[in-house]
Protein backbone atom coordinates (compact mmCIF):
# COMPACT_ATOMS: atom_id res chain seq x y z
CA UNK A 1 0.00 0.00 0.00
CA UNK A 2 1.09 3.49 -0.29
CA UNK A 3 0.24 6.31 2.02
CA UNK A 4 -0.23 10.06 1.12
CA UNK A 5 -0.73 12.31 3.57
CA UNK A 6 -1.79 15.89 2.74
CA UNK A 7 -1.49 18.31 5.40
CA UNK A 8 -3.79 21.43 4.98
CA UNK A 9 -4.08 24.88 6.97
CA UNK A 10 -6.79 23.19 9.10
CA UNK A 11 -6.90 19.66 9.18
CA UNK A 12 -4.85 16.45 7.88
CA UNK A 13 -6.35 14.21 5.24
CA UNK A 14 -4.88 10.58 4.37
CA UNK A 15 -5.80 7.94 2.17
CA UNK A 16 -4.44 4.58 1.45
CA UNK A 17 -3.94 3.40 -1.67
CA UNK A 18 -3.44 -0.03 -3.70
CA UNK A 19 -3.05 -0.42 -7.14
CA UNK A 20 -3.73 3.41 -7.83
CA UNK A 21 -7.56 3.13 -5.78
CA UNK A 22 -8.16 4.61 -2.39
CA UNK A 23 -8.83 2.01 -0.08
CA UNK A 24 -9.04 4.01 3.37
CA UNK A 25 -9.10 8.18 4.07
CA UNK A 26 -9.43 9.31 6.97
CA UNK A 27 -9.14 13.16 8.86
CA UNK A 28 -7.47 14.53 11.32
CA UNK A 29 -7.29 17.90 13.24
CA UNK A 30 -3.74 16.82 14.40
CA UNK A 31 -1.61 14.14 12.61
CA UNK A 32 1.10 13.51 14.85
CA UNK A 33 4.19 10.64 14.61
CA UNK A 34 1.84 8.72 16.80
CA UNK A 35 -0.72 8.43 14.17
CA UNK A 36 2.36 7.17 11.76
CA UNK A 37 3.02 4.90 13.92
CA UNK A 38 -0.60 3.49 14.51
CA UNK A 39 -0.93 3.30 10.32
CA UNK A 40 1.66 1.55 9.91
CA UNK A 41 1.09 -1.19 12.64
CA UNK A 42 -2.59 -1.76 11.04
CA UNK A 43 -1.72 -1.83 7.19
CA UNK A 44 0.96 -3.26 4.60
CA UNK A 45 2.13 0.09 3.82
CA UNK A 46 5.52 -0.16 1.56
CA UNK A 47 5.87 3.55 0.56
CA UNK A 48 4.91 7.40 1.65
CA UNK A 49 4.61 11.25 0.37
CA UNK A 50 3.41 13.76 2.49
CA UNK A 51 2.46 17.08 1.63
CA UNK A 52 1.85 20.03 3.61
CA UNK A 53 1.08 24.03 3.16
CA UNK A 54 1.95 24.52 6.68
CA UNK A 55 5.24 23.56 8.67
CA UNK A 56 5.23 19.68 9.39
CA UNK A 57 6.73 18.15 12.73
CA UNK A 58 9.94 16.78 12.31
CA UNK A 59 8.92 13.61 14.23
CA UNK A 60 6.05 12.62 11.93
CA UNK A 61 8.71 13.28 8.75
CA UNK A 62 11.26 11.15 11.09
CA UNK A 63 8.51 8.30 11.06
CA UNK A 64 7.55 7.99 7.88
CA UNK A 65 11.43 7.91 7.06
CA UNK A 66 12.01 5.26 9.31
CA UNK A 67 9.25 2.89 8.55
CA UNK A 68 9.08 3.37 4.78
CA UNK A 69 10.84 1.78 2.03
CA UNK A 70 10.21 4.61 -0.31
CA UNK A 71 9.84 8.56 1.32
CA UNK A 72 9.03 11.31 -0.44
CA UNK A 73 8.42 14.93 1.65
CA UNK A 74 6.86 16.33 -1.43
CA UNK A 75 8.50 20.24 -2.95
CA UNK A 76 9.35 21.84 -5.18
CA UNK A 77 12.53 20.12 -6.40
CA UNK A 78 10.45 16.63 -6.64
CA UNK A 79 10.14 14.99 -9.90
CA UNK A 80 6.86 15.46 -11.87
CA UNK A 81 4.97 13.66 -14.30
CA UNK A 82 3.46 16.85 -15.69
CA UNK A 83 5.28 19.51 -16.77
CA UNK A 84 5.28 22.56 -14.66
CA UNK A 85 5.62 26.05 -16.29
CA UNK A 86 4.80 27.94 -13.21
CA UNK A 87 7.68 30.86 -12.82
CA UNK A 88 8.39 30.66 -9.11
CA UNK A 89 7.99 26.45 -8.54
CA UNK A 90 9.09 27.13 -4.80
CA UNK A 91 6.50 29.64 -3.99
CA UNK A 92 3.75 27.11 -5.76
CA UNK A 93 1.12 25.70 -3.24
CA UNK A 94 2.40 22.00 -2.63
CA UNK A 95 -1.77 20.72 -3.23
CA UNK A 96 -2.16 23.38 -5.91
CA UNK A 97 0.49 21.28 -8.30
CA UNK A 98 -0.78 18.23 -6.59
CA UNK A 99 -4.31 18.47 -7.73
CA UNK A 100 -2.66 19.27 -11.47
CA UNK A 101 -1.26 15.99 -10.95
CA UNK A 102 -4.16 14.42 -10.02
CA UNK A 103 -6.56 15.72 -12.72
CA UNK A 104 -4.03 14.80 -15.22
CA UNK A 105 -4.14 11.14 -14.20
CA UNK A 106 -8.16 11.13 -14.07
CA UNK A 107 -8.27 12.93 -17.43
CA UNK A 108 -5.18 12.48 -19.31
CA UNK A 109 -4.35 14.61 -22.22
CA UNK A 110 -7.14 17.25 -22.00
CA UNK A 111 -6.64 20.84 -20.84
CA UNK A 112 -8.16 21.25 -17.73
CA UNK A 113 -9.26 24.02 -15.46
CA UNK A 114 -8.91 22.97 -11.72
CA UNK A 115 -10.67 24.71 -9.32
CA UNK A 116 -9.78 24.04 -5.06
CA UNK A 117 -12.39 25.96 -2.90
CA UNK A 118 -10.74 25.38 0.53
CA UNK A 119 -9.50 27.97 2.90
CA UNK A 120 -8.50 30.10 0.01
CA UNK A 121 -9.65 29.69 -4.00
CA UNK A 122 -7.35 28.24 -6.50
CA UNK A 123 -8.18 28.45 -10.09
CA UNK A 124 -5.30 26.67 -11.93
CA UNK A 125 -5.24 25.89 -15.51
CA UNK A 126 -3.29 22.65 -16.97
CA UNK A 127 -2.75 22.55 -20.75
CA UNK A 128 -2.88 18.82 -22.42
CA UNK A 129 0.53 19.73 -24.33
CA UNK A 130 2.74 21.90 -21.92
CA UNK A 131 1.56 21.12 -18.66
CA UNK A 132 0.57 23.69 -15.28
CA UNK A 133 0.44 26.86 -17.04
CA UNK A 134 -0.24 29.03 -13.75
CA UNK A 135 -3.35 29.83 -12.30
CA UNK A 136 -4.79 32.55 -9.53
CA UNK A 137 -5.54 32.65 -5.68
CA UNK A 138 -8.53 34.02 -4.28
CA UNK A 139 -10.09 34.03 -1.37
CA UNK A 140 -12.54 31.39 0.34
CA UNK A 141 -15.41 30.95 1.66
CA UNK A 142 -14.77 31.38 5.45
CA UNK A 143 -12.38 34.07 4.74
CA UNK A 144 -15.17 36.32 2.95
CA UNK A 145 -17.54 36.02 5.82
CA UNK A 146 -15.36 36.87 8.33
CA UNK A 147 -14.31 39.68 6.43
CA UNK A 148 -17.71 40.83 5.67
CA UNK A 149 -17.91 40.72 9.55
CA UNK A 150 -14.89 41.90 10.37
CA UNK A 151 -14.34 44.97 7.96
CA UNK A 152 -17.75 47.08 8.22
CA UNK A 153 -19.44 47.82 11.70
CA UNK A 154 -22.95 45.72 11.42
CA UNK A 155 -22.89 43.07 9.52
CA UNK A 156 -22.72 39.64 12.01
CA UNK A 157 -20.72 36.72 11.21
CA UNK A 158 -22.83 33.95 9.33
CA UNK A 159 -22.34 30.59 8.82
CA UNK A 160 -23.33 29.28 5.15
CA UNK A 161 -26.05 26.76 5.30
CA UNK A 162 -25.98 24.29 2.37
CA UNK A 163 -29.14 25.56 0.72
CA UNK A 164 -27.77 29.18 0.73
CA UNK A 165 -27.54 29.59 -2.89
CA UNK A 166 -30.99 28.54 -3.37
CA UNK A 167 -32.44 31.95 -3.48
CA UNK A 168 -31.10 34.57 -6.16
CA UNK A 169 -31.59 37.33 -3.40
CA UNK A 170 -31.31 37.03 -0.18
CA UNK A 171 -34.81 38.55 2.28
CA UNK A 172 -32.95 39.09 5.23
CA UNK A 173 -29.10 40.27 6.27
CA UNK A 174 -27.94 36.96 7.37
CA UNK A 175 -29.28 35.28 3.90
CA UNK A 176 -28.25 38.43 2.17
CA UNK A 177 -24.44 37.69 3.29
CA UNK A 178 -24.51 33.74 2.76
CA UNK A 179 -25.91 34.23 -0.63
CA UNK A 180 -24.18 36.71 -1.63
CA UNK A 181 -20.76 35.05 -0.71
CA UNK A 182 -21.71 31.37 -2.64
CA UNK A 183 -23.21 32.89 -5.65
CA UNK A 184 -20.49 35.15 -5.73
CA UNK A 185 -17.65 32.28 -5.87
CA UNK A 186 -20.24 29.95 -8.15
CA UNK A 187 -19.97 33.01 -10.64
CA UNK A 188 -16.47 33.46 -10.14
CA UNK A 189 -16.33 29.90 -10.98
CA UNK A 190 -18.33 30.18 -13.96
CA UNK A 191 -16.36 33.26 -15.31
CA UNK A 192 -13.44 31.44 -15.76
CA UNK A 193 -14.81 28.23 -17.71
CA UNK A 194 -16.65 31.12 -19.65
CA UNK A 195 -13.59 33.27 -20.46
CA UNK A 196 -11.39 29.70 -21.67
CA UNK A 197 -14.55 28.71 -23.92
CA UNK A 198 -14.35 32.32 -25.33
CA UNK A 199 -10.75 31.44 -25.75
CA UNK A 200 -12.06 28.32 -28.39
CA UNK A 201 -10.58 26.11 -25.26
CA UNK A 202 -11.96 22.64 -24.69
CA UNK A 203 -11.25 21.52 -21.15
CA UNK A 204 -12.59 19.71 -18.14
CA UNK A 205 -13.21 21.50 -14.83
CA UNK A 206 -12.61 19.28 -11.69
CA UNK A 207 -13.66 21.02 -8.37
CA UNK A 208 -12.30 20.09 -5.14
CA UNK A 209 -11.64 21.37 -1.82
CA UNK A 210 -13.80 21.33 1.51
CA UNK A 211 -16.24 23.75 0.24
CA UNK A 212 -16.75 22.49 -3.07
CA UNK A 213 -20.19 20.92 -2.14
CA UNK A 214 -21.23 24.30 -2.49
CA UNK A 215 -20.30 25.11 -5.52
CA UNK A 216 -21.48 21.94 -7.16
CA UNK A 217 -24.44 21.71 -5.63
CA UNK A 218 -25.08 25.68 -6.87
CA UNK A 219 -24.03 24.83 -10.20
CA UNK A 220 -26.25 21.23 -10.50
CA UNK A 221 -22.60 19.71 -11.24
CA UNK A 222 -23.42 20.77 -14.60
CA UNK A 223 -20.37 20.75 -17.03
CA UNK A 224 -18.35 20.01 -13.89
CA UNK A 225 -16.24 17.21 -11.99
CA UNK A 226 -16.31 16.87 -8.33
CA UNK A 227 -13.53 15.37 -6.75
CA UNK A 228 -12.97 15.54 -3.33
CA UNK A 229 -9.41 13.15 -3.03
CA UNK A 230 -7.75 15.54 -5.82
CA UNK A 231 -4.81 16.18 -4.32
CA UNK A 232 -4.36 12.42 -2.42
CA UNK A 233 -4.99 11.01 -5.97
CA UNK A 234 -2.39 13.21 -7.40
CA UNK A 235 0.04 12.73 -4.27
CA UNK A 236 -0.32 8.85 -5.12
CA UNK A 237 0.62 9.36 -8.75
CA UNK A 238 3.70 11.73 -7.66
CA UNK A 239 4.73 8.75 -5.35
CA UNK A 240 4.31 5.98 -7.80
CA UNK A 241 6.20 7.58 -10.80
CA UNK A 242 9.13 8.47 -8.66
CA UNK A 243 9.35 5.00 -7.05
CA UNK A 244 8.85 3.36 -10.45
CA UNK A 245 11.31 5.29 -12.24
Amino acid sequence: MNLCIDQGNSRTKVALFKDGVIVKNLLYRSFTSVDVERLFSLYPIKNSIVSSVANIEPAVVNALHRLSKHFILFDHLTPLPIANRYQTPETLGHDRIASAVGASYLSPNTNLLIVDAGSAITYDFVSAEQGFLGGNIAPGMKMRLTALNQMTKKLPLVEVEENAFRPLFGKNTREAIAVGVVRGIVFEVKGYMRSLKDQKTLFTTYITGGHAPYILDAMKRQEVIGEPHLVLIGLNRILEYNTNN
